[in-house]
């Protein structure tokens, strides 16, 4: 029987199809990650079901609930502001860091990981939209801190993040979306030894389409998934 997950899943990848082909991409260069913060175990076993492989998680005390319970069949992306206080938790529970955005961090990940005979992948997180609730470098240092993290031997860099201001016009974001792929070519032309520039994570529910229309890789959606939030 075909659940509201499931169905859910078939419409935004249609979705995402269409809105590569509109800017000449292949749909297949583009990974849907289902956000799966504060969604049930067996919901998300649904989606897991359906064919999603990606899952994104904010908070770490929740993840460590729910990750055991599902298993490794998935992949695991922390997506949310990391304390450094609680990397020694995240470095066998999470593939990828999507919230790298400061030194320290990075660092301590890199102990951590090295500590567990890992690499991790990791984002740097912009903020592009200098907006102070929110988390992430600003452009203008996104640069040097990729030079520094890029010598931390249990990392690997793979891309930027981004998160425009929340807005209910999808076009809105395009503008910071454009800029943080300008921010990932401009790195991406500095040749970095160990950088790999492949992947933009951003766009979400509200906005997904038009993150694909200007190169995102990698969009996070959940309540297009999941329905709303209880």
């Amino acid at each position: 029987m075909e659940t509201d997950i499931v169905s859910n899943i078939m419409n935004i990848r249609q979705r995402m199809t269409a809105a590569a082909k509109r800017s000449g991409r292949n749909p297949a260069d583009i990974q849907l990650m289902a956000v799966s913060k504060t969604v049930p175990a067996e919901r998300i076993r649904e989606a897991l079901n359906a064919g999603i492989t990606w899952f994104g998680e904010n908070y770490v005390q929740e993840a460590r609930e729910k990750i055991p319970e599902i298993g490794r069949d998935a992949s695991w992306h922390m997506i949310g502001h990391l304390q450094t206080n609680k990397v020694k938790y995240v470095v066998n529970l999470f593939d990828w860091i999507h919230s790298v955005d400061r030194l320290e961090l990075a660092k301590e990940l890199d102990k951590r990981a090295a500590q567990n005979q890992k690499t991790l992948k990791v984002l740097i997180e912009v903020n592009v939209s200098g907006e102070a609730s929110k988390n992430g470098i600003e452009p203008s240092r996104v640069l040097e801190l990729v030079r520094q993290i890029s010598v931390l031997p249990s990392l690997s860099i793979q891309g930027l993040m981004t998160m425009p201001p929340y807005s209910e016009n999808p076009e809105d974001a395009r503008p910071y979306f454009i800029a943080l792929r300008r921010l990932r070519d401009e790195i991406a032309g500095e040749h970095i030894p160990g950088v790999r520039t492949k992947e933009l994570s951003m766009g979400m529910t509200g906005d997904f389409e038009v993150a694909i229309e200007e190169g995102a890789t990698i969009v996070r959606v959940g309540r297009a998934i999941f329905g709303e939030r209880q």
